[in-house]
């Protein structure tokens, strides 16, 4: 076992992998921007190294930097928590030529599934099933590219080969928008990825978002840890987890995890991963892989009892994994909400110093949160400063249990996305279980028609 971790990231998930590395008897080496000096997890750590201004590309994004740092504090592996450099193959590449080991998938399959064109095509040699559309890349001539809508059937969507996150995709309703949509979708790929490859799918009109949490260790040995419901979504951007997936049979439960960890043998993945699915008319079609620990993580932990992230550590650290699929049982049910320093509604970022922090309690919640009272949220960053978990025997429980959470919180000083989430926990559509990717972003819509 490691002796030294150091974690390149900052806020919740920093906490949440130091948390781990305790528990385990790890030290820890915490690099922080200036803008996060007087963080909770830097004061928390064993060591602290500053590695740059506030800025993400002069801090938490510059290689040299965060190599550098575990040079000089003698840490032996480096865990990029998820988010920056976590998907990065060229960094993890960097980390183990510089002697550490990257708590993560081998470079080459970060490489391998972060081309959304060469994971789609592997996957469909694993067995897994993928939203109709073309093999590879769309090609340069104007007509082809017709030809091929024409054979998928409208409405498709244009995605970028290197995109992820909800950025670089574009929905194409009638021949007449497409080249243009094609070419427009072509440039922001290149600004923003550097790639400007592009290909096409059929655009699913009503599906749900469904991913599964997959464990696999460097002995061809790989498990999933059930599944999650991302379904309720603004702007791609996921607002509320829960898992299991509400209205999902037993049955295509089983046949689509198993299928998920043979691929990972198929492709000799190493570490936590997530196989992400569109799920329409009781048939799943694979979207992209995720080659890092998820925010919402907590969800499949509270239903498994299982630690991903002491699972990642013991993998990275030459371990086999300690339990097979008959091993894993899932019990009860789980939500997660995404605490935002954002309005509520019109999701305007809100930085600023926090005057009053007060967190919930009881049976079944759990808190995962850098943040304190008089804590500054600094302009820089992503607005995430905390998740409120609920866990309960059944989903009504739970949906219960995290109403009453978000009753007791309360946060003073900046805006919070807190009444939002009041508001979905009573949600009628929510309730019943099983929305589609779009619900959220149409009920949004229509909260400004009536206003």
């Amino acid at each position: 076992m490691f002796e030294k971790i150091l974690i390149a990231n900052r806020g919740e998930i920093a906490l949440r992998i130091q948390r781990a590395c305790h528990e385990l008897g790890i030290k820890t080496v915490a690099v922080h921007s200036e803008a996060d000096a007087d963080a909770k997890y830097v004061k928390l750590a064993d060591e602290s190294v500053c590695i740059g201004p506030a800025a993400s590309h002069q801090s938490y994004l510059h290689v040299p930097s965060i190599i550098s740092a575990a040079e000089v504090t003698d840490a032996q592996a480096i865990h990029p928590g998820y988010g920056f450099l976590s998907e990065n193959a060229d960094f993890a590449e960097r980390v183990e030529k510089s002697g550490f080991v990257f708590i993560g998938p081998r470079p080459e399959t970060i490489r391998l599934m972060g081309d959304k064109v060469s994971a789609k095509n592997a996957m469909k040699k694993a067995g897994i099933p993928c939203v109709p559309g073309v093999d590879g890349a769309l090609p340069d001539n104007p007509a082809e590219v017709t030809k091929i809508a024409r054979s998928i059937g409208y409405p498709v969507i244009i995605k970028a080969a290197g995109g992820g996150g909800g950025r670089g995709m574009r929905v194409v309703h009638t021949e007449a928008a497409l080249l243009n949509a094609v070419s427009v979708t072509r440039s922001e790929a290149q600004a923003a990825f550097n790639n400007p490859m592009v290909y096409m799918e059929k655009f699913l009109q009503n599906p749900r978002h469904i991913e599964f949490q997959v464990l696999a260790d460097s002995y061809g040995n790989a498990v999933y840890l059930g599944e999650r419901d991302c379904s309720m979504q603004r702007r791609h951007q996921k607002v509320l987890e829960e898992a299991p997936a509400p209205l999902l049979n037993t049955r295509l439960r089983n046949k689509i995890g198993e299928r998920c960890a043979a691929a990972c043998r198929k492709i000799g993945y190493r570490g936590a991963g997530t196989f992400e699915f569109l799920y329409e008319n009781e048939e799943f079609f694979f979207i992209e892989m995720n080659t890092r620990l998820q925010v919402e993580h907590p969800v499949s932990e509270m239903i498994t009892g299982i630690d991903i992230v002491q699972q990642q550590i013991r993998v990275a650290a030459g371990e086999k994994l300690g339990f097979k699929q008959s091993d894993v049982n899932l019990r009860g049910h789980a939500v997660e909400c995404r605490i935002n320093a954002e309005h509520p509604y019109k999701f305007t970022p809100s930085a600023g110093r926090i005057t009053t922090w007060h967190t919930p309690g009881g049976p079944g919640i759990r808190v995962d949160s850098h943040v304190y009272a008089n804590y500054f949220v600094p302009p820089h960053y992503d607005s995430m400063i905390g998740k409120i978990i609920a866990y309960g025997d059944t989903r009504q429980q739970a949906i219960a249990r995290m109403h009453t959470a978000l009753s007791e919180m309360a946060v003073e000083g900046i805006e919070t996305n807190l009444q939002l989430h009041r508001e979905l926990m009573q949600d009628a559509a929510f309730l019943r279980g099983g929305t589609s990717i779009h619900y959220l972003e149409h009920k949004l819509a229509e909260r400004i028609k009536v206003k």
